[in-house]
């Protein structure tokens, strides 16, 4: 992009944070010729929004919006992720992840509404956010044009380190933080916070103990467990329930807020992991994801009692492939949007009620009821012939017995064996 100034002016809505990084890619905007529209989507994480609103329109914003997406972030993206037990490579939940197209979508939202021909954004060009936003916005608003400093060898070889930042913020009256910033870089939304780079980049040092912010340390968490009930229907959370204090909440937004407390209260869900990124490279990450991690063990457990064996095995299989495509932000795609479709269906039974405690650090299922259980007592109590002939067991026990000798013994066949 050229420094050349665009008559008439060119206007674009930048991804807005209110820090030091979008706030200078404001003004450089700006000095570039284009009218900026800045957005900031609340999604959960601590702001202090009007703040934020002034400090925009103090440095030149054309308009501020400030977007409450709290609520469809929890039932249009964290939900869908639930019916999925989505997880990325066995341990991470997607926190990150899942946020993207959420803000995104409203992005192009604004620019449509206010007819931008471009969006901008300040993610950097070594991680998977950059791609989440941008395939997003290309599925929502073909003819946008996208605008990513960090990917421009104009903006990103005069601003090489923070150093520069603070140079040219000084330089235009950006206001800048006066305490000091954390030697990590922390990214924090309704489903979970997670923090990389900096001291955390060798993968080998431990996170210091005062980085958590959402979850207490489990060595400090209380010495009794809190008891939850947890209602799905069609495979999402419609209640939850503390059995000891009869509290309970029903709306999809409240629902996760409260386990956020209780998980926090109890430091669940803490993970320090090594995954690999979409653009081919390996990272450190740590994350915190309380109310995630609840819903995670409450929806598998009423999900088994429930759904048919053979159509979980492909429910699982779709599980997986879903997280690999929210991970690389393809949420928008038709394959990511057929996929969903197919695990909402998978769901439809999914429904009952699932008791938990959360102690510690942990997660503990307790029981479990529904009126759609596959469960039979009668039929697996070892007290209780009822209609089962154990003869039945001897045919099922021949025929894998003879395939797992055939396996062991190639080129050889063996006589059955008796029973």
């Amino acid at each position: 992009m050229s420094s050349s100034i665009h008559f008439p002016p060119c206007t674009v809505v930048l991804a807005y944070s209110g820090g030091l990084d979008t706030s200078c890619i404001l003004v450089w905007l700006k000095e570039e010729g284009y009218d900026v529209i800045t957005y900031l989507a609340n999604i959960g994480q601590v702001e202090d929004f009007d703040a934020a609103k002034k400090k925009a329109e103090s440095l030149g914003a054309k308009k501020v919006f400030i977007e409450d997406l709290r609520a469809e972030f929890v039932e249009e993206f964290i939900w869908p992720s639930v019916q999925a037990s989505a997880i990325y490579e066995d341990r991470y939940l997607l926190g990150t992840s899942v946020a993207r197209p959420c803000i995104a979508r409203r992005q192009i939202q604004i620019a449509r509404q206010e007819g931008a021909q471009y969006v901008s954004h300040g993610a950097t060009g070594k991680g998977n956010d950059q791609i989440r936003f941008e395939l997003t916005c290309y599925a929502l608003y073909p003819e946008v044009q996208i605008i990513a400093p960090w990917r421009i060898p104009e903006f990103y070889n005069r601003f090489v380190g923070r150093k520069d930042l603070m140079e040219y913020a000084e330089k235009h009256g950006i206001p800048v933080p006066v305490t000091p910033k954390a030697p990590w870089s922390m990214d924090a939304n309704l489903m979970h916070i997670s923090y990389e780079s900096g001291i955390l980049e060798n993968p080998k040092s431990h996170a210091p103990a005062d980085l958590y912010l959402m979850t207490k340390n489990p060595e400090d968490a209380p010495n009794s467990p809190d008891v939850l009930e947890i209602e799905f229907k069609k495979g999402v959370p419609i209640k939850v329930t503390h059995v000891k204090e009869g509290k309970s909440k029903d709306t999809p937004l409240d629902i996760f807020s409260y386990l956020n407390e209780m998980g926090g209260r109890h430091g669940v869900g803490r993970i320090d992991i090594v995954e690999n990124r979409f653009i081919g490279m390996k990272s450190r990450g740590i994350y915190e994801t309380p109310g995630g991690t609840i819903l995670y063990h409450a929806h598998l457990d009423i999900e088994t009692f429930t759904m048919d064996r053979e159509v979980r095995r492909i429910k699982q299989g779709l599980g997986v492939k879903f997280a690999e495509m929210l991970y690389n932000g393809f949420w928008y795609s038709p394959e990511c949007e057929f996929v969903r479709h197919c695990i909402d269906k998978s769901q439809e039974s999914v429904e009952g009620k699932v008791q938990l405690s959360v102690f510690k650090g942990q997660v503990y299922i307790l029981g479990r009821e529904s009126p759609k259980s596959l469960y039979n007592e009668e039929l697996v109590s070892m007290d209780v012939q009822g209609d089962y002939d154990p003869c039945d067991a001897s045919g099922f026990i021949k025929i894998n017995a003879v395939r797992f000798v055939r396996l062991s013994l190639p080129g050889q066949l063996p006589a059955s064996p008796g029973i």
